[in-house]
């Protein structure tokens, strides 16, 4: 073999020898590059997974009640609300319940004609059967119902059990001071459960306006009787202590016409003679229907017409310069943010026109 046979012969294997190792190189290369994008379609795959799962874990929010420190899921999607303080609030802001003591809400809310929403009954004898079998995230106590408290907590291990009572008892604050409180914390939390914060601020706001508006509207000096109407008689509302009007004095700076000891939070009020009402000879009256809000009974009564029809009472002062308030007819089943709010911008509306 010449010279130049065996360089052509070394040229044409060593060509062969790199095509052969270009080749290797190349599927080293693709394996490579096939093991890393299978491990980023793994890793993907993964935070998918994990993002997925996290979405699927129920937020949760911290609310302080009645009783401290509660952890209660955002949103919850199956609600029993007890208090009537909230009704109104959680009515407007669509939030769909699975059971509520329809007996003690007032007969034009939606709660009461949804036939979904299981009826507990009323506070003297609730059904808490009811309660335990709809197996609810969330139960809001409160008002008739705070003693039922531990009783629920049993029953729904698994809930979350929020106390929203508002204390006007004077054990822990004054009378006005735990109303207003009370109402601010109520609706803050419910703000933040059901994530309406910017709704709830709003009707703190026109709250506290309402307040503001009502202390300016009182010349300081006008006596004042509180009053609740029912089955026909007349009872009386005590300063501080007094179903729904109680408060009020403290809150405003209301001179009472008249205060007895031993007054009570007794839901028909304490029991008074007319003409010891008369005899106090009030500037102001203002009443609570009570009927209105709980009687279906087309016979009962009107707070009106029976404050009209009592004889010793009209030549009192507030009778005579018709110096009398009426609470919005839902006041005694719904105590809520917002019937407060209707309530004292009527009162600064008569008060104004004086």
């Amino acid at each position: 073999m010449n010279k130049f046979k065996f360089s052509k012969f070394m040229v044409v294997g060593l060509a062969a020898f790199s095509l052969a190792l270009s080749a290797c190189s190349n599927t080293n290369n693709e394996a490579a590059t096939s093991n890393a994008a299978s491990s980023t379609a793994a890793a993907t795959t993964s935070d998918t997974a994990d993002s997925a799962a996290a979405a699927s874990t129920p937020a949760t929010v911290e609310i302080t009640d009645a009783h401290g420190t509660v952890t209660v899921p955002v949103n919850p999607s199956k609600v029993v609300a007890l208090d009537n303080r909230t009704f109104e609030t959680l009515s407007d802001w669509g939030v769909k319940l699975v059971a509520a003591p329809k007996d003690v809400m007032p007969p034009d809310s939606p709660y009461v004609s949804d036939d979904s929403i299981q009826n507990i009954g009323n506070h003297r004898e609730p059904n808490l059967e009811i309660l335990a079998a709809a197996d609810p995230d969330l139960v809001i106590v409160g008002q008739r119902f705070t003693g039922y408290y531990d009783e629920i907590k049993k029953l729904v291990p698994n809930a979350a059990v929020v106390d929203f009572e508002l204390d006007v008892s004077g054990e822990e604050g004054s009378p006005g001071e735990n109303l207003i409180k009370g109402f601010k914390n109520a609706t803050t939390n419910l703000g933040k459960i059901f994530e309406k914060q910017t709704e709830a601020d709003q009707l703190i706001a026109d709250f506290d306006k309402a307040i503001e508006e009502a202390k300016a509207a009182y010349n300081g000096t006008d006596t004042v009787m509180s009053v609740i109407v029912s089955g026909g008689d007349i009872g009386f509302s005590a300063p501080h202590s007094g179903r729904v009007w109680g408060p009020l004095y403290e809150i405003f700076g209301w001179v009472p016409s008249l205060e007895v000891q031993n007054s009570s939070t007794d839901h028909q009020g304490d029991d008074i003679s007319v003409e010891a009402i008369a005899q106090s000879n009030p500037d102001w009256i203002f009443v609570l229907d009570r009927d209105a809000a709980i009687s279906s009974d087309e016979k009962a009564v009107p707070a009106q017409d029976v404050i009209d029809n009592a004889p010793a009472l009209q030549n009192t002062t507030a009778v005579t310069k018709g110096q009398i308030v009426y609470a919005p007819n839902d006041t005694y089943t719904n105590e809520s943010i917002e019937t407060f709010t209707e309530l004292v911008n009527n009162l600064t509306q008569a008060l104004s026109k004086k």
